[in-house]
């Protein structure tokens, strides 16, 4: 069935391609663009110098400095602090990524692995005020209750699910064993494009898949604003946004896909975590019910 599934999709790929193929031109040429002008001056940058930092060591000196605080604030799993402040503030897919390549350092379990993946995989502080509120929406004023709606319901589910799982133990007044050379750095740089160019991939096919819906959809706007918005995030919130519907719905509905990530977000963390023991099934089912509780609080908002 899923291999049936497969050759379906890759062939209405192809006939989109073929029978519409100004619109294909035009679809991956805006993904593209905006991979290119948004993507990646914000991801690459900390994409290479957290690959260094991890493979370098000084990520462990820097834990056990202030392993006594983070024990306290993220319930013993000091670890998890890196992928939680580095996934909430730079955005998705930051918070996948470190998790996973924690993981295959053995400084994660999978099951922290798993939680920290879902809870961590947010769309940046950044984007949601400058084009969700003040580009799309006109709302500059709903700035810090937009946050508190689409950040706590994931740091607090993930939080309430670490503190029932078991941390790997801190090594105690270990010798530190970071090393930076030439070598590390290479890799560091070469890890970080081979990142950005998969997301790049990623954001020019779902760009395509966007424009489908858009075809396909015909003059049903309903039908247009839940394809986008499930397919990706960036042209689901503006063809949201620049629909008749008013205020009380174009909102919570915006929230709810900005919340979830769309299924361009699952595909992007499913490369990130490639080759890692991550449930997707686990990120899948965290991100439908923080997206809903998000979702609901946009709703009672209104």
């Amino acid at each position: 069935m899923k291999k049936k599934l497969s050759i379906f999709i890759v062939m209405l790929f192809i006939l989109f391609i073929l029978i519409y193929p100004k619109d294909c031109v035009t679809a991956a040429a805006n993904g593209l663009v905006l991979w290119y002008e948004n993507i990646l001056p914000a991801l690459l940058p900390f994409t290479i110098f957290s690959n260094i930092l991890i493979q370098s060591g000084y990520l462990d000196d820097l834990i056990r400095v202030f392993s006594p605080l983070l024990r306290r604030l993220f319930f013993q799993h000091s670890q998890a602090a890196y992928p939680i402040i580095a996934g909430f503030l730079f955005g998705f897919p930051i918070g996948s990524k470190t998790a996973a390549d924690l993981m295959r350092e053995g400084k994660l379990t999978v099951r922290e692995a798993d939680i920290l993946c879902a809870m961590c995989n947010n769309i940046s502080p950044v984007f949601v005020s400058s084009y969700l509120l003040i580009s799309s929406l006109g709302l500059p004023d709903r700035t810090w209750s937009t946050y508190a709606i689409l950040y706590l319901p994931p740091l607090i589910g993930g939080l309430f699910l670490l503190r029932r799982e078991q941390a790997l133990p801190v090594k105690k007044n270990a010798a530190s064993q970071s090393n930076l050379n030439f070598q590390i750095i290479d890799a560091g740089i070469m890890n970080g494009f081979e990142t950005l160019l998969k997301l790049g991939g990623y954001i020019m096919l779902f760009s395509l898949m966007t424009q489908m819906c858009m075809r396909f959809s015909g003059n049903n706007e309903l039908m247009l604003m839940c394809l986008t918005g499930i397919t990706e995030v960036t042209n689901g919130i503006h063809v949201i946004a620049e629909s008749s519907y008013t205020m009380d719905l174009k909102y919570p509905m915006i929230i709810g896909i900005t919340a979830f990530g769309g299924l361009s977000g699952f595909a992007q963390t499913a490369s990130m975590v490639k080759g890692c023991p991550v449930s997707m099934t686990f990120y899948l089912v965290f991100r439908l019910a923080t997206a809903s509780v998000s979702t609901l609080l946009a709703a009672f908002l209104l």
